[in-house]
């Protein structure tokens, strides 16, 4: 039994969680910003012309528009992953500069897996499911450490590696 690898995602997978919160906001950010800078910018005495602040505010609205949906990306990301969400999100939101939002991507949790035999949540690290016992790693037969599927040669004890030992077999499963 392998494990179910739920840390590759591809982008729309990873698009599909933002928050349709921040989807509506950054809209209407989006659609705001540009007209409020054209508007506010045109009150001055000598305004640049009208398609450099239009040009401007879609700038501003775009950069704007991108900060609201990675707060709203994080606040979905940190409960998938088993963090504080409101912590994140006012971090993502409060430290200035997009620092709170490069800081959560540095100190994220990495996802966790679910095991294919009881659908427990597992750390990616774990050899073993703690639920259920089932072998969520491929181990060398000679001195039980983690090996990787395709060695050939145990890294911890020099082990040859047949082609069973480097896959998981219901029988590793049941073993005390």
């Amino acid at each position: 039994m392998t494990i179910k690898n739920q840390t590759g995602t591809r982008f729309w997978d990873e698009i599909r969680i933002i928050s349709p919160w921040a989807r509506y906001l950054a809209v209407l950010v989006f659609l705001l910003v540009p007209a409020l800078f054209v508007v506010l910018v045109g009150i001055d005495r000598h305004p640049p012309p009208f398609a450099i602040r239009a040009l401007l505010g879609v700038i501003a609205a775009t950069l704007l528009a991108s900060y609201v949906v990675l707060v709203g990306y994080v606040n979905q990301d940190a409960g998938r992953r088993g963090m504080s969400r409101p912590l994140w999100t006012l971090i993502a939101i409060f430290v200035p500069n997009g620092l709170g939002i490069v800081l959560y991507f540095i100190l994220r949790n990495p996802r966790r897996a679910h095991c294919s035999q009881c659908e427990a949540e597992v750390e990616p690290s774990f050899s073993f499911c703690p639920r259920c016992r089932n072998r969520l790693q491929p181990a060398c037969p000679h001195c039980q450490h983690s090996v990787a599927i395709g060695d050939k040669f145990c890294p911890y004890c020099s082990g040859a590696l047949d082609q069973t030992a480097a896959v998981l077999s219901p029988a590793a499963t049941s073993q005390p």
